[in-house]
């Protein structure tokens, strides 16, 4: 277990319009903010289209390779994630989400692209104080958060 305590700084209330995508929408707005940690929650829509990762295509046991759905008709979502920066100080948004349409549900996370449809109303925390980073790993290969002391 990695771990360091911190508190919180600004407070972000963010309205996504029709259109934008996740995670570069956020991670776009973070930028320009200069956020480079933070809690985010998303409530709202999303377009017909949009893509989630819905874990590893279990016909590749030797690598992990993203089994992407895609959603079919107008969706509702919330979500959950964190931004922390990569290795090279870029804040990538790790956000997963629930999204739903006449009683039928998706969990996944947003990094194949989520298209807001109407609205989306995100909550952004700035985390203060400990620094961590997504450092690609082997043997996955993918981008894992590292907790620095």
């Amino acid at each position: 277990m990695e771990y360091a305590e911190g508190r919180i700084g600004r407070l972000f209330v963010v309205r996504l319009t029709e259109g934008e995508r996740l995670p570069e929408a956020i991670e776009a707005f973070a930028r320009e903010q200069g956020l480079q940690q933070a809690l985010v929650i998303y409530l709202g829509g999303a377009q017909a289209g949009s893509r989630l990762v819905v874990g590893p295509d279990a016909a590749h046991p030797e690598a992990i390779v993203p089994l992407v759905h895609t959603l079919t008709g107008i969706q509702e979502v919330v979500g959950v994630g964190t931004l922390f920066p990569d290795e090279a100080g870029e804040p990538v948004l790790h956000l997963h989400a629930a999204v739903g349409r006449e009683g039928g549900a998706t969990v996944g996370c947003t990094r194949a692209g989520v298209e807001v449809w109407l609205v989306g109303e995100v909550v952004i925390l700035e985390i203060l104080g400990p620094r961590a980073v997504r450092k690609k790993e082997a043997p996955s290969g993918l981008a894992l958060l590292r907790v620095e002391p």
